[in-house]
């Protein structure tokens, strides 16, 4: 999961902002940093989001998986958005590897310490994401305690429903989860209801972000 580390510029600002600029007038919920990597990577997160904030008047959100949350320059960038997703899927670091795969020098307590961290200075809304497989179905109460240590505004409890090599668990199983995390605000992914959405994108756009073949 976490790969790469190396920071840098993805796509320039000034990209970013031309293609901001095409954006019909259209009702969105959230401008979202996401992607098929780790938003907090490029160099030029916070440039970014600060020139989305001149153009567009929507709220900001990022989705991290929280392997950079304990450096200061990336806890600056995400200060200047409304909502940050964060990721934890684990309990210990033999859970953190085995689910998470990350590189040797991202250890699991330095990951939870700086989302704890984060959550003690940032003003805005805060989630957890928790994806979970059989690999950690078994530790799921330890890992709502940590939850609950650090209280966010929302938990997302998800299991894999999109085509990938990991399988979904059942509901009845991930009911069984969610019961964990009842004293908590909690967004279940079998109970979520679904926006029907179309792409705005051009089709070379499309192509690019690997949407149509």
């Amino acid at each position: 999961m976490f790969l790469v580390m190396k920071e840098k510029n993805f796509i320039s600002t000034l990209d970013l902002t031309r293609e901001f600029n095409t954006l019909p007038a259209i009702e969105i919920d959230y401008i979202t940093f996401s992607g098929t990597g780790e938003p907090t990577l490029a160099k030029n997160l916070g440039e970014m989001i600060n020139a989305v904030r001149q153009i567009r008047k929507e709220k900001i959100a990022v989705l991290t998986n929280s392997s950079l949350l304990n450096k200061y320059s990336v806890r600056e960038d995400l200060m200047l958005v409304d909502f940050v997703v964060a990721k934890l899927d684990a309990s210990s670091q033999e859970i953190f590897e085995r689910v998470n795969r990350p590189l040797d020098t991202i250890k699991f307590e330095t990951v939870l310490q700086a989302i704890k961290d984060f959550k003690s200075t940032f003003k805005g809304k805060l989630a957890l994401q928790i994806m979970f497989l059989k690999e950690n179905i078994e530790y799921a109460s330890e890992i709502a305690k940590i939850a609950k240590e650090i209280n966010p505004d929302e938990v997302q409890i998800n299991t894999p429903l999109r085509p990938c090599k990991a399988k979904p668990l059942l509901k009845e199983e991930l009911d069984r989860v969610k019961s964990y995390f009842d004293s908590l605000n909690t967004i279940y992914v079998y109970n979520a209801s679904k926006k029907e959405v179309k792409p705005i994108s051009s089709e070379k756009t499309l192509l690019r972000r690997g949407k149509i073949d």
